[in-house]
């Protein structure tokens, strides 16, 4: 029928993860370290180094050997160095971030979240801090941007929680806060 409204009742509503993208996991969640790219940094310095080489030796004029190879050895270089440059290992997890964090915003964090990014050319690793104040219902929240290799704070900021917070009943025997923004 074109225009109707199918009704649903919200106690029939489940939302969860489908069967087979549910992992299962429980515990702490260990973020990959930045150190990794320096790996693929140097393979690749070794196969343009190779190849240039390679390329270089050859006597005569084969048809594969060109200076586009040359060239392509050159940017694949560059981008090995680069890789290795970039590839700065973490100074603090997510938890020292979180501590410096704290220590940024003035006020005692409650509920937090952390997202690990890079900024700059040169992809420096930064925790970026999403914090609520430990009152309940929080009366701030903040903006924290954490460098992940010397712990400094690179921006943050902090307002009066413009969110409207409300306590809903007991479900499944535990309290839940539900946000209604």
């Amino acid at each position: 029928m074109a225009g109707s409204v199918i009704q649903v009742d919200d106690n029939e509503v489940r939302d969860q993860l489908p069967e087979d993208l549910d992992r299962g996991f429980v515990g702490v969640y260990k973020f990959p370290d930045n150190k990794r790219r320096r790996v693929t940094g140097l393979m690749y310095l070794i196969v343009a180094l190779a190849i240039g080489i390679w390329s270089v030796s050859v006597s005569g004029e084969p048809v594969l050997v060109n200076a586009g190879l040359i060239a392509g050895c050159v940017a694949l270089g560059l981008f090995g160095l680069y890789s290795l440059a970039a590839g700065r290992g973490f100074g603090l997890d997510e938890n020292e971030a979180l501590v410096a964090a704290n220590r940024a915003v003035g006020f005692p964090v409650g509920h937090a979240s952390a997202q690990l990014g890079w900024r700059g050319v040169l992809s420096r690793p930064t925790w970026k801090m999403l914090v609520y104040s430990a009152e309940d219902p929080p009366a701030h929240r903040g903006l924290v941007l954490v460098d992940a290799v010397d712990g400094t704070i690179v921006e943050y900021y902090v307002e009066e929680n413009p969110e409207e917070w409300t306590q809903s009943s007991e479900v499944g025997g535990a309290s839940e806060t539900n946000l209604d923004a």
